[in-house]
Order: C-alpha cells, then sequence, then structure tokens
C-alpha cells in the first residue's frame, strides 16, 4: 500500500473524530419509501422499508401505505418482483410507532393478502392494534391475539424501552424509544446492522412543547453512535412551517423545533454533526406548507446537517 503524502496525512489526522467517520463513503442501509407524506393523501402515508445493504430481507418502519408504494417502486425498478410478491417475501415484518390510521392503515388493508409476520411495538400501540383495528367489528382478527376467531397470520411482539432486540427473520436487531406524540406514546426505533445504525422516530413533539425528556434521553443514547460515525441516518418528522401556533402543533415538529433538538443531540455528542444524514419525513400537504418547510429548513440548517427528502418509490442508501 502506497504511504500518504505527509502534507495529506497532517490534515487527515486533524480531522473531528466525527469528520473522520463520515470519510468511508460505503453504504449499509437501503431504505424504499412506501409513503411520506403527514396526511390527507392515502395512498402516500408513512411506510419505509429498510434492510442492510446486498440483503432482500426488509422490515417495513410504519405501514400507513404498502401496495401504492410497492407498485411505485417496481415501476422505479427497486424491486424486480410484482407488488404483491415483495409484500409477501420480502417484507419481514412491521414495526408500527404508534396506532393512528397514516402509520398503519396499509397494513390493516393489505393483510387479506399478506404471509405470516410478526408486528413489533411497544405495548401500548398493539393494544390499540388488538382491541381496535384487528377485531371482527372493525375489520378481522388477523393476530394470534384479541377476539376470536383468530387467523393467526401476525404475531404481536412487545418491545422494551431501551432493550435491544433480535428482529427475527433478519440480520437486524432493534431497540425501541418512546415519544411523546400530544395525547399517546409513540415510538422511536433504533435498527442496527453488523455495526452501523439507523434511526427512525414516529410522530413526536419536542421535549419543550411536550413537557417530556424522551427526546433527550434519545439523543443521549444515539449520541456515542453520531461522534464514531455509526448512526448512518436518522429519519425525523417535520409535519408543520414555523408559524404553526404551539397550541395546534398536536405532537408534531416544525424546521426551528427540530433544528433546536439536533442542537441538543450536538450538545450532548460533544462534537459538531455538520454532515449528519436527516431524512426528513411526514411532512403535510397543502404543496405551499411543504415548500414552506423545505425552505425554512434550509435557511435554519446553522448545524449543517445533511437534508434528504424521501420520495415515494425511490431508494436511498446510507
Amino acid at each position: 500500500m502506497k504511504r500518504l503524502p505527509k502534507i495529506i496525512l497532517s490534515v487527515f489526522l486533524l480531522l473531528p473524530v466525527t469528520l473522520l467517520a463520515q470519510v468511508k463513503t460505503k453504504p449499509s442501509f437501503k431504505i424504499v419509501p412506501l409513503g411520506v407524506l403527514g396526511g390527507v393523501d392515502e395512498s402516500n402515508l408513512s411506510a419505509y422499508m429498510l434492510a442492510p445493504v446486498g440483503s432482500d430481507k426488509y422490515i417495513c418502519l410504519d405501514a400507513g401505505t404498502i401496495h401504492y408504494g410497492l407498485q411505485k417502486a417496481v415501476a422505479n425498478k427497486v424491486f424486480k418482483s410484482a407488488a404483491e410478491q415483495v409484500l409477501k417475501h420480502n417484507i419481514k415484518g412491521y414495526f408500527i410507532s404508534h396506532a393512528h390510521l397514516d402509520h398503519l392503515a396499509g397494513m390493516v388493508i393489505n393483510s387479506p393478502e399478506d404471509t405470516v409476520k410478526n408486528v413489533y411495538g411497544l405495548a401500548s400501540t398493539l393494544e390499540t392494534l388488538k382491541t381496535h383495528y384487528f377485531t371482527w367489528e372493525s375489520w378481522a382478527n388477523f393476530a394470534d391475539d384479541g377476539g376470536a376467531p383468530q387467523l393467526k397470520k401476525y404475531h404481536y411482539k412487545v418491545l422494551t424501552p431501551a432493550d435491544q432486540q433480535p428482529i427475527e427473520n433478519t440480520d437486524m436487531m432493534v431497540t425501541a424509544f418512546p415519544l411523546a406524540h400530544s395525547n399517546l406514546i409513540s415510538t422511536a426505533f433504533l435498527v442496527k446492522s453488523n455495526e452501523d445504525y439507523v434511526l427512525y422516530l414516529g410522530d413526536t413533539g419536542a421535549d419543550a412543547i411536550e413537557k417530556s425528556q424522551n427526546l433527550s434521553k434519545l439523543w443521549e443514547a444515539v449520541g456515542p453512535l453520531v461522534k464514531l460515525g455509526k448512526l448512518k441516518a436518522s429519519m425525523i418528522e417535520v409535519s408543520f412551517p414555523n408559524e404553526q401556533p404551539d397550541k395546534s402543533l398536536f405532537g408534531h415538529l416544525t424546521p426551528k423545533l427540530l433544528m433546536g433538538e439536533l442542537g441538543q443531540l450536538q450538545k450532548i455528542t460533544g462534537a459538531p454533526i455538520k454532515g449528519l444524514n436527516i431524512v426528513v419525513t411526514h411532512l403535510k400537504p397543502p404543496r405551499k406548507n411543504i415548500l414552506k418547510i423545505k425552505q425554512q429548513l434550509k435557511v435554519g440548517n446553522t448545524l449543517g446537517v445533511r437534508l434528504t427528502y424521501p420520495e415515494q418509490g425511490k431508494a436511498l442508501q446510507f
């Protein structure tokens, strides 16, 4: 191996730890957005397939839209198989952040055509699925718990906060963290493959607005991973522009609130987070608000994080 010139080596050694970690360019994860918006358009609601690069064993982070998103991904040549086959064979489990319709409707609607799978979530989320959705009064009970008869297609897997657990039928691990989302608990999923991670946050409000320390505790947990360059991407919602009154946020973030929270992450990390991949999720229509959110994020991004806006059916790698 050729030795680096002394001047280049000197500059390289002076780089902060976070930047050194970002020198690695080989992606670790593939994300396929099946739905990216936060409401109104039922064909494009929160759902993201995630797998290690080189694997066809995906999990689905939330499941607001499934079938239409898969069709878009197939049309974009992300998958060679038909949408129905990807649903049945490539999605190995669902991770539901909270029990609002825009985060689970696709899973419920597609359940008759699906195969046997685990549905992961905090106990409160799975209880709502069991008592309000997979019931014979509202749909049919495709799970193996709850009202009879049980069709036994889905198995509820309760996640214990801050406890890393294996994801069955994949080589990944997951750790769940509670989030404050107005009147209920939402979830952040920290997914591990080998020594790298992706963080997905369901709907969440800022700690100051929610009178919570949930995000602060999450940042404390992932701060060391950020410093070492092991957190490949964070998927975080921004639902409203800055003009939205606090009383009308309903447990969501604005560009200003997101940057404030990322500032707290930087403090906890103890090093600049410039270049950290932030995938912005759950943008709420109308289009003029989405454009305003993107402009406000651009102006407010004094931390220098790398902002990505996912598009339905177009794969991302990190």
